[in-house]
């Protein structure tokens, strides 16, 4: 295997496919980056089993061939050289790596023993916005479970109706949010990898235009710009959201989403580091008091808010809290408890596309 091409190009699609490879493995290859050089184009591909990542580059090839190379320090490597021309071809110690008057030797594993990845994913289909998409996106995955306790957890639940809509949670906090679906097929609802879906919202760079994902056999492909991301779904029950999220409230409090924020984030530096993280919500007839107290000392703000019902004091984890404000998307929002003890829920005043639910802390200070 031989090619020459750019470097920018290259560095580009590495670090974009290297997303993919696996971090810690008992098989190398599955470290790798496979490079494919046949015709006009070098194919690099990634994956760890779950996830994959394909990318094309133009390149001028003198000999087809495949390889696997390491996948992070290809990366890092390659990254260095954003503004040369390349070389690379195989030889005996490895992978040469060409530039200037300069080169380099990489080692590199058979590209039969990487292993095969489906692209034929297309039974079935969903499309919308890619604006909608990203967004869609960016308002859930960072409430999906982190550990492997619960893998289903790890995902997002979307549901195709009139809208997609899209459920995640971690087990302390739960986000639904929706969106415009211009046209489905098949499926009626998949659990996706949290990873996978940011993966996709990087490729998305033309919001103004339309994204179609394909589903079949438990796997998921979506094809944007050269790249191609395959991933597996999760199988199992997802939690029943309407067995969480309550039907009414006994506290209902508006507020300035941003003078809340601002508030949230000062009381919040003082409790850095501890436990819980707890900040204090006091919710009064014409304003909520916020406060927070550690061994460093204490903070407490008042901010303007319009209440109906039960005035009340609630603990909770200020990033949890924080989280769900910044994905709000308008000016001022609403806060819904029914006591000091029960998940409460924040959103938009006026648009319910996106719910944030939250379990409060039982504040023992």
């Amino acid at each position: 295997m031989k090619f020459v091409c750019d470097g920018l190009s290259l560095s580009e699609a590495v670090i974009k496919v290297s997303k993919a490879c696996a971090v810690r493995t008992t098989a190398p290859v599955m470290e790798c980056i496979k490079l494919s050089a046949f015709g006009e184009e070098v194919t690099l591909l990634a994956t760890d089993g779950e996830l994959s990542i394909r990318k094309g580059v133009k390149a001028e090839i003198f000999e087809e061939g495949e390889t696997c190379v390491p996948g992070k320090l290809f990366s890092d490597f390659i990254g260095k050289l954003s503004d040369e021309e390349i070389s690379i071809s195989t030889g005996e110690k490895g992978v040469e790596i060409r530039y200037r008057d300069a080169g380099t030797f990489m080692q590199s594993l058979p590209a039969e023993e990487f292993p095969k990845i489906d692209f034929t994913v297309g039974e079935n289909s969903f499309t919308m916005q890619q604006a909608d998409l990203k967004k869609i996106i960016a308002e859930t995955t960072f409430c999906c479970a982190q550990d492997d306790s619960r893998p289903v957890l790890k995902g997002c639940l979307m549901e195709f109706g009139d809208k997609l809509e899209m459920t995640a949670l971690d087990g302390y906090r739960l986000a639904i949010t929706s969106a415009k679906i211009l046209s489905k097929s098949g499926e009626k609802s998949i659990i996706c990898p949290a990873r996978t879906l940011t993966e996709i919202a990087r490729m998305l760079e033309k919001e103004d235009e339309e994204i179609t994902l394909y589903t079949q056999g438990g796997m998921l492909l979506v094809q944007s710009e050269g790249t191609t991301v395959v991933s597996r779904l999760y199988q199992g029950e997802f939690i029943r959201k309407e067995n969480v999220v309550p039907s009414s409230f006994t506290t209902t409090v508006k507020l300035n989403k941003e003078e809340l924020i601002a508030s949230v984030e000062r009381a919040a530096i003082l409790i850095r580091g501890d436990k819980n993280n707890l900040v204090t919500l006091e919710i009064g007839t014409e304003s909520v008091k916020v406060s927070s107290v550690s061994d460093f000392g204490n903070v407490a703000e008042v901010v303007r808010a319009e209440m109906t019902g039960v005035e009340m004091s609630i603990s909770m984890n200020a990033k949890y809290l924080l989280d769900a404000l910044h994905a709000l998307g308008e000016e001022n929002v609403v806060m819904s408890f029914n006591g000091a003890v029960s998940p409460f829920i924040l959103q938009n005043r006026d648009t319910k596309d996106s719910l944030y639910l939250i379990l409060p802390v039982r504040n023992v200070a």
